[in-house]
């Protein structure tokens, strides 16, 4: 099903890019504007339809996620050192992410006048930092239905995780509320699996209107965009993880490869972290010896939590997008980002092509137009095959660590 969505949305983008280079080369084109017409509005739909399950799915996905946690308290150490990994390792991710975009700037100098509403809505204040921080939590404890209602995204997720603490704290109390929850969840993915059926038609209609309004130059800078995702995230995998595998547990990455190769392949061939998990399971218990109890709590709660390749790209996206619509995004935004994509990497739903609905969380926690995603769908299949990888070693390396801990003594 994740391939089918995936080609269908690489069709429509496809499709999209012909139609449009077609209309836009041929000016005796009668029907042309019908066309354009009728892709706009396909296209305002596509991106309503986001922004309508948007601040649903970021609060129940996060708050269930969290309070399904309680059900892992049996050894605190154990959790304490997974999620300790977890979140370090992803924090590096993001920052090599974010980084490389600042040094390799990617789409910088490309003028998008597609999106030129939203940028004159966007503006950005020079503040220091100490006035950024009394803005930036201001802006994230804040009334809820207000949050929700005028779709501010830090404090949705704010009152997410606290909803999720107070239910996993709960217990048995909130048996009933976790459940009414994973109800509401489910509503929600199935209402988002519409919209992703839908995705193709929205994706084409994205990219009719990109392209006859746009100078078949914006598509250039993609190549380079590309090769630097590509690269950092094979660094990351290759270089940063190995690196903490060898320095807590004298594991190398020869003895790594070996032992995971399997688990990596599949996580290649599917994109599916969450599929990869009975291959995954294997391999760290019977090739590289992992204890049963440990290996059994941390990769299917990493296969969700620990998102090492999605952080970074979602993080370096952003960054694009601002870089292609000409916005210099200072420290503060930056930061901004870098906890939400964060945020948006652990609260990615295990649904095909989901990382259009947590990536538009990314761009609108900075105020970035959500039509900016046509770009990076056509990609993404791409892409996610990279990040998946790196996202399921970045598992097995937590469990290496973590049962080097505590069975070192």
């Amino acid at each position: 099903m994740k391939n089918k969505t995936n080609n269908h949305i690489l069709i429509g983008a496809l499709a999209g890019l012909l139609i449009g280079f077609y209309i836009k080369f041929n000016s005796t084109v009668i029907w042309g504007d019908s066309v354009i017409y009728i892709a706009d509005l396909v296209a305002d739909i596509f991106i309503s339809s986001l922004k309508m399950v948007l601040v649903p799915i970021i609060f129940f996905s996060i708050s269930v996620g969290i309070a399904n946690l309680s059900s892992h308290k049996q050894s605190s150490k154990i959790w304490l050192l997974t999620f300790l990994f977890f979140f370090s390792s992803m924090a590096l991710a993001i920052a090599l992410g974010i980084g490389s975009m600042n040094l390799f700037e990617p789409g910088r100098g490309m003028s998008l006048s597609l999106f030129s509403d939203q940028l004159n809505k966007f503006h950005i204040s020079s503040v220091n930092f100490t006035v950024f921080m009394k803005q930036f939590f201001s802006s994230i404890f804040v009334n809820p239905v207000k949050a929700m209602t005028e779709g501010n995204i830090l404090g949705v997720i704010t009152f997410s995780i606290l909803v999720g603490f107070a239910i996993a704290k709960g217990g048995k109390e909130f048996f009933e509320v976790k459940k009414i929850f994973n109800d509401l969840l489910g509503i929600i993915m199935k209402i988002v699996s519409w919209i992703i059926r839908f995705s193709p038609y929205g994706v084409s209609a994205l990219f009719i209107k990109l392209v006859t309004t746009q100078s078949p130059d914006l598509f250039m800078s993609l190549s380079k965009f590309i090769i630097v995702i590509i690269g950092t995230t094979l660094f990351h995998g290759i270089i940063i993880l190995p690196l903490l595998l060898y320095f807590f547990t004298k594991i190398n990455l020869f003895i790594l490869w070996q032992g995971a190769r399997e688990a990596i392949m599949t996580a290649l061939a599917t994109s599916s972290s969450s599929a990869t998990i009975p291959v995954t399971l294997r391999v760290v218990e019977n090739n590289l010896k992992v204890k049963s109890d440990i290996a059994r709590f941390v990769i299917p709660i990493g296969a969700t939590v620990n998102m090492d390749g999605t952080a970074l790209y979602e993080a370096s996206a952003a960054l694009f997008i601002a870089n292609l619509a000409g916005v210099d995004l200072g420290l503060g935004q930056q930061i901004i980002i870098f906890f939400t994509a964060m945020i948006a990497a652990i609260g990615a739903p295990g649904i095909p092509s989901a990382g259009m609905v947590t990536m538009a969380m990314v761009l609108q926690s900075v105020g970035l137009p959500l039509e900016a995603l046509a770009i990076l769908l056509p990609i993404d299949r791409l892409l996610d095959t990279f990040r998946t990888a790196v996202n399921v070693e970045g598992d097995i390396v937590a469990s290496l660590i973590v049962h080097k801990f505590v069975t070192k003594n």
